[in-house]
């Protein structure tokens, strides 16, 4: 099954690329590998806010980790015109979190199953998950990847 039609199967429409707030772009490719910038989370088109450990619950980090997983698929998209050509290698997810907070990976979860059941064997990653005093505009996760692109 295609990576399209798998978004379909799972009712996922590509949102448009979000532009950068500040100096940088949202992508650069180097070679086969595709870097991406972080993507915050957004809830309704505004920054997820909220700590993780102090209000914003395990299942709603993992629910904001889809959500930029799904931002992540639109950058892959913009950069390549073709998800099919894509691997995912590597994610690096920061969770605004308490010091008491100790469940990044499970927060992380969220995008890594996303990107597995997207791109089959193609989305098994290489991951680290972070706790973090705080992520830009307050929000509670924030997630960069690397790709490779056949």
């Amino acid at each position: 099954m295609s990576v399209y039609d798998k978004l379909k199967s799972l009712n996922i429409s590509l949102p448009a690329l979000a532009v950068p707030v500040a100096a940088f772009v949202p992508y650069t490719r180097v070679g086969k590998l595709l870097y991406t910038s972080g993507n915050i989370a957004k809830k309704d088109g505004r920054p997820w806010v909220g700590k993780l450990g102090a209000g914003v619950s395990l299942a709603e980090g993992q629910e904001a980790a889809r959500s930029v997983a799904i931002d992540l698929l639109a950058t892959l998209q913009a950069a390549t015109a073709d998800l099919n050509a894509i691997r995912i290698v590597k994610l690096m997810v920061l969770v605004n979190s308490t010091p008491e907070f100790t469940e990044q990976h499970l927060v992380a979860n969220g995008a890594s199953e996303l990107f597995v059941a997207v791109f089959g064997e193609r989305g098994q990653h290489a991951r680290s998950a972070f706790g973090v005093a705080q992520v830009p505009l307050g929000a509670c996760v924030e997630i960069e990847l690397i790709a490779e692109v056949d």
